[in-house]
């Protein structure tokens, strides 16, 4: 893990899933299967990268935890000013400090396990204000996770 500071907020823009952790693994992959067979990512307009992110924001019980509904928004990172093709929503991380967890490159079926592993660290004081996935195009992939800016040793 790796503390960073992302000092600028994010703007993302793609397709929404609402949902919640009990049913996450029964909604989920189909939500990302959507994303791919629609061309999600081809249609977001002034992409700033060939990233994918997956955002989940919303939460209910924002500030408190990730119990209950929360939204997954997959898509691309765009400018502010970007437009918002019809069947899409926009989500706003705000700039904050992360925790950054890396999982194995090309290996997307491990993220599920790493999220567990990080709901189960009781070190890092969490936002639950909008927690993301970043996959790169050559395989990289990365969780970053809100922390209060003394959330967590560096």
């Amino acid at each position: 893990m790796q503390i960073i500071e992302q000092d600028r907020a994010l703007h993302v823009v793609g397709i929404e899933l609402r949902t919640h952790n009990a049913e996450a693994f029964q909604t989920i992959p189909p939500h990302w299967q959507r994303f791919g067979q629609d061309g999600v990512v081809q249609r977001v307009p002034d992409r700033l990268s060939q990233d994918v992110y997956a955002v989940y924001t919303h939460f209910e019980n924002a500030g408190r935890n990730n119990q209950g509904l929360y939204s997954l928004v997959i898509g691309a990172a765009v400018p502010a000013s970007a437009p918002v093709p019809d069947g899409m929503v926009r989500v706003v991380v705000p700039a904050s400090r992360r925790a950054v967890f890396p999982v194995p490159p090309g290996r997307p079926d491990l993220v599920g396990e790493q999220w567990q592993a990080i709901w189960q660290r009781h070190d890092l004081r969490k936002t639950f204000v909008a927690e993301y996935e970043r996959y790169g195009p050559e395989g990289r992939i990365e969780i970053l996770v809100g922390i209060e800016r003394d959330g967590a040793a560096e």
